[in-house]
């Protein structure tokens, strides 16, 4: 894997020979990655992974005609004929009146800022084994745990570098630590399985690989015996480790392809309430120790943090070049690519915000409701916004969380879902999605 100064002399090369081939403008982007990872199962090592990877992807631009390549030999000579090919390529490739770089006005002008993604820690085979068990020892330590699935730990490190022939180049290396623990609670057709696992930037930032594995087995014995319920409209509660799925679907909402395409059950909803007063849903790119962290995005533009939603109200989609220009509005600097094409448009660091009751506060008037720790499969139109999904988790009854249930469906629409949606106030910044517990009122649960 190359270094951050290293890489930008790579993307140099292959800009010059694009130039020096014919085309008109061009981009080049790199990423290199490696990683090392051990996964332990009970109390004995299972396997041992190694990876190391890198590429290149090279966009030319002829006219209004693109070409992109991607190579993994980052040879002067290699580098030389993939410029070639990439420039007789787009001679060949249809108009594209919106296609690209960015308007050199709007390009990042100072330094990146340094957020603090990379950990010089270097951890050893043996330390990562002596984690992972300790994560898988915790949660086989939990009583009612009967076998496992396994332990794991994890480090890498990477390094992304953007250029173009229009004069930006800048450079990121980041690193990774990760561990999990996965275990299974009862007997026979009884069993139930359950997890817990941590990923952070700094090693000093994760979670002890006891919590880890406590949190695991906890888990899974707390799912033993579930039940079934009969179909009903009840107010569901979503766990904090799987509310930030509903930012999700906002976002693959909100972004510039999809309104450009029409496909979006949003697409109307610029400037006005999506959510009820109150809400503030923000993409922070510029948290330090982030996982999604970036002070520039894949086009070379500068990113900011942003409220996407404010007091409810939908203040922006999320926008690359291409589907700025289609949509007639300036971009946002939420570009993403990768080598092997053009850049699409994704978020960074997403929040929504606490609200001002504890999750305790939040259910004390439910009389009959689901809390909701695990969601199934992927049931959501993004045309229409319905949306329908297996669960489980467990039965809220007069304001106590009380049996577990599986093997249940729910559905609403997400529309309506969003309006209806009251946070609690406890958000932790775990992920790259964060949402804390979240109430909805009125959704459908499909049972037995």
């Amino acid at each position: 894997m190359l270094t951050p100064s290293q890489a930008l002399d790579r993307l140099d090369t292959i800009l010059a020979a694009a130039r020096t081939a014919g085309a008109d403008a061009a981009d080049a982007v790199y990423g290199g990655d490696a990683s090392t990872s051990i996964a332990v199962r009970l109390g004995a090592l299972e396997d041992v992974g190694r990876s190391e990877g890198e590429e290149l992807g090279l966009r030319v631009f002829v006219g209004q005609r693109a070409a992109n390549v991607v190579t993994s030999d980052l040879s002067p000579k290699a580098l030389t004929e993939a410029a070639e090919r990439a420039v007789a390529m787009a001679r060949l490739a249809p108009e594209d009146r919106f296609t690209g770089l960015a308007d050199p006005a709007l390009l990042l002008k100072t330094p990146p800022l340094d957020l603090d993604l990379e950990d010089q820690t270097d951890l050893s085979p043996e330390t990562l084994k002596a984690l992972a068990l300790e994560a898988e020892d915790a949660a086989r330590a939990v009583a009612g745990v009967t076998n496992s699935e396994g332990g794991g730990a994890a480090q890498g490190r990477a390094v992304t570098a953007l250029a173009t022939s229009t004069g930006f180049a800048a450079a990121r290396a980041s690193s990774s630590f990760s561990l999990s623990a996965s275990v299974i609670a009862g007997e026979g057709s009884a069993m139930q399985r359950d997890y817990a696992w941590a990923s952070t930037r700094h090693f000093e930032d994760l979670e002890a690989a006891r919590e880890i594995g406590t949190r695991a087995g906890t888990r899974a014995v707390r799912r033993l015996g579930p039940t079934k319920l009969a179909t009903a409209s009840l107010p569901v509660v979503f766990d904090r480790r799987i509310s930030a799925s509903l930012i999700g679907h906002l976002i693959g909402a909100v972004t510039g392809s999809a309104i450009a395409r029409g496909t979006s059950f949003l697409k109307d909803a610029l400037n006005t309430q999506v959510f009820a007063p109150g809400i503030r849903i923000i993409d922070d790119p510029l948290r330090p120790r982030s996982l999604r962290g970036r002070s520039f995005d894949g086009e070379g533009l500068p990113t900011l943090r942003r409220a996407l939603i404010d007091d409810g109200v939908l203040t922006s989609w999320l926008l690359d070049c291409a589907s700025a220009r289609q949509l007639g509005l300036a971009p946002t600097g939420h570009a993403s690519r990768g080598a092997g094409g053009p850049p699409g448009a994704g978020p960074s660091n997403l929040h929504l915000e606490a609200g001002p009751l504890s999750p305790e506060a939040l259910i004390a008037d439910i009389k009959r409701g689901v809390l909701i720790t695990e969601l199934i499969g992927m049931g959501v139109n993004g045309l229409t916004g319905d949306y329908s999904r297996g669960a489980s988790g467990f039965l809220i009854e007069n304001g106590e969380i009380t049996t577990p249930v599986a093997e249940i469906t729910i559905a609403g629409n997400l529309k309506a879902m969003f309006k209806a949606l009251t946070p609690a106030n406890d958000l932790h910044f775990r992920h790259a999605s964060n949402a804390p517990t979240l109430r909805i009122d009125g959704m459908t649960i499909a049972g037995a």
